[in-house]
């Protein structure tokens, strides 16, 4: 690298920190352009393989994979036009390169996305951040008891009682009233009840109703038909899918953060890491789609989320990087 000094044209020696700063941006950038091509709406099935190959390389690659996509729904990125996907992908880059400036660490577009600077959490009426729950009363008598990182709008009419759990994990206790539906919306669907107590929990790739008292009903957007469940009943519905048949859990279970507690059943790595991030700041990464099924099985207190971290560590096949605002596992 050359630049002017005071006795003319020299050399000037780049440290290690410029050089990593540097292999950052690239890496960022990359992941980018990787994703423009993605959402273009003409990539191939290879590409979606090269992408995958592409950010197994490394954690490093991972972290910029992850927080690239971060960004990239950050600064709303919608729609299949090439052209507008480029120009946005553009401002998502000098986003970076103004985040890494700073000195602020690789994952800060990733934190942000996730701080509710960005997010469901600005629109809510009501929100809870990291470690935080909050019992909310509402006007018609009912409440509910949010789990932490967690979002609501509350939109009541005379003729129904109308919610929308934004994000996160809520238990609703119910006040009857028959002449107006308390109908919560959550990803795409709506549970419907009067006078009874359910648990949604909004996770990655599923949303869970589970009954605690009375009875509910769910419909989603490609489902209108109703499926009722009872208590220590649970239904699952995906993104533009079905709800599933009711089946038979344990609502205590299902409901053990209510009491500090977190209860994993053969519940896979992926699904614990989700539930881990409600109660610890910072980032949690898994490298490598294996990890992702490994079953965790135990009862902890979700106070002390360092803890279920240390315990995987011990009795899984798996190592752990503990950067200062990301954990890497692999």
């Amino acid at each position: 690298m050359r630049g002017n000094g005071a006795g003319g044209e020299g050399l000037i020696a780049m440290r290690p920190d410029d050089e990593r700063q540097k292999a950052d941006i690239a890496l960022s950038d990359a992941a980018i352009d990787w994703l423009v091509r993605l959402k273009s709406g003409q990539a191939t099935v290879d590409d979606h393989v090269a992408f995958t190959a592409w950010r197994g390389q490394s954690a490093e690659h991972e972290v910029a994979a992850r927080e690239a996509e971060a960004i990239w729904h950050g600064v709303g990125i919608a729609g299949d036009r090439a052209k507008k996907l480029e120009r946005k992908a553009r401002r998502a880059k000098m986003t970076r390169r103004a985040m890494l400036g700073g000195g602020t660490l690789a994952v800060a577009g990733f934190a942000l996305a996730r701080s509710g600077v960005i997010g469901p959490q600005l629109f809510a009426d009501y929100a809870t951040d990291v470690g935080e729950q909050r019992t909310v009363a509402l006007a018609d008598g009912s409440s509910v008891f949010l789990n932490a990182r967690s979002a609501l709008s509350v939109k009541f009419a005379a003729a129904e009682r109308r919610l929308s759990l934004l994000e996160g994990q809520a238990t609703f206790t119910v006040a009857r009233d028959a002449a107006r539906p308390f109908v919560v919306e959550a990803g795409d669907g709506q549970t419907r009840a009067v006078g009874t107590v359910f648990d949604i929990d909004i996770r990655a790739d599923e949303a869970i109703v589970t009954v605690v008292e009375g009875v509910v009903a769910i419909t989603t957007d490609q489902a209108p038909d109703p499926v009722v469940a009872r208590v220590d009943q649970r239904v699952r519905y995906f993104p533009r899918g079905k709800p599933s048949a009711p089946e038979t859990t344990n609502a205590e279970i299902e409901t053990a953060w209510h009491r500090g507690k977190l209860v994993f059943n053969r519940r896979p790595l992926a699904g614990v890491v989700a539930d881990i991030e409600r109660y610890r700041r910072g980032t949690i990464v898994l490298v490598g789609d294996g990890l992702r099924s490994l079953e965790v099985t135990g009862v902890f207190d979700l106070n002390d989320p360092e803890a279920i971290l240390r315990t995987i560590e011990d009795t899984l096949p798996v190592r752990m990087t503990r950067l200062p605002f990301v954990t890497i596992i692999r």
